[in-house]
């Protein structure tokens, strides 16, 4: 994700702003990588730096979080072969969307409609197996509306029986758990702002000071949940824990409690009063381009333009002319 920083000449030699033919323009941006775990939303590390600097070689930096106990899905800016081979090599297994760019050549076909290849031809000493899932999802939207999207998802779990295609697209979909977190900090916590420090080191110190904030408040919803293992982290609000914590510090109530101190706290025990709901609807959300220097074109006249219940299913098989290119809405 990418965060504004002031536009003061102690900064933009190294936050320089977007320029265009002949202008800058907008906000000096920071771009912020970080691991997310799925269900807890924690922040397992986190690397930041100019935007001018892209995603992969600050996803190179991560490298070293990742164990073989992990299994990473990841977005096509992350569809990058030397990448997915280092993935690879840290023992964790991977699931990154395709982009239309890459042509797999099946080395052999499964019988839930994946199919092997191998990948990293004149990049790769060694090439890379992988497994190729290739999905077509026909969403219906609440008003009627139909549309469908070309998925192709690559993986290093090679064998369908144990993950099934259909079960990988679907957990692919907990990806966008990212972006929650990323909202959380964004939106919720800085409520939109740009960050305030005119210096380099201060940026840095309030960069940590927001991932140290939200780590806080995601490990004492957790802990709430401790003794509750039939509610999942799901049903946890971010914004009441945040709250929670804003009540306590400024009214300065339960601090130093008299009773022993249990585990949930004043911000446990308020997100456990106001859990989210057990079965959250599926809904896809409006998209509107909020920022006037964003460099994704103004979505007016598409659709959806309001939140809305959908329904959505998937036909695994193979794409006979390729994946189509990604529209940007």
């Amino acid at each position: 994700t990418l965060l504004h920083t002031p536009d003061d000449e102690t900064l933009t030699w190294r936050y320089p702003k977007r320029a265009g033919e002949s202008l800058e323009f907008g906000y000096p941006l920071l771009r912020l990588l970080v691991p997310v775990e799925c269900g807890t939303r924690a922040v397992i590390a986190a690397v930041f730096g100019p935007e001018s600097e892209g995603e992969l070689p600050y996803a190179r930096r991560l490298l070293s979080a990742l164990d073989k106990e992990m299994l990473l899905p990841a977005d096509a800016a992350f569809d990058g072969n030397e990448f997915l081979d280092a993935v690879h090599q840290s023992g964790a297994r991977f699931l990154v969307r395709s982009g239309a760019r890459r042509v797999p050549t099946p080395a052999g076909h499964l019988g839930d409609g994946s199919y092997l290849a191998r990948i990293g031809y004149g990049v790769l000493p060694k090439l890379l197996p992988v497994r190729v899932i290739e999905a077509t999802l026909t969403i219906t939207l609440a008003d009627g509306t139909v549309r469908t999207e070309q998925w192709r998802l690559i993986t290093n779990l090679l064998d369908p029986v144990r993950y099934p295609a259909a079960e990988l697209v679907d957990l692919y979909h907990r990806r966008w758990q990212a972006e929650t977190t990323y909202f959380s900090i964004k939106a919720t916590m800085l409520d939109g702002r740009v960050l305030r420090s005119r210096s380099i080191d201060g940026l840095d110190q309030e960069v940590y000071a927001l991932l140290t904030a939200y780590q806080a408040l995601t490990r004492a919803g957790n802990d709430a949940l401790t003794g509750h293992p039939e509610i999942p982290h799901q049903r946890i609000s971010f914004t009441v824990a945040l709250t929670a914590a804003a009540d306590t510090v400024t009214a300065a109530r339960g601090i130093f409690p008299e009773t022993a101190v249990d585990l949930a706290g004043a911000i446990g025990r308020a997100t456990l009063d106001n859990l989210l709901p057990a079965h959250r609807r599926q809904r896809v959300k409006a998209r509107t381009r909020k920022n006037p220097t964003s460099k994704y074109g103004p979505n007016a006249g598409q659709h959806p333009h309001q939140a809305q219940k959908y329904t959505v299913r998937t036909d695994i098989g193979l794409f006979e002319h390729g994946l189509s290119s990604r529209v940007r809405r």
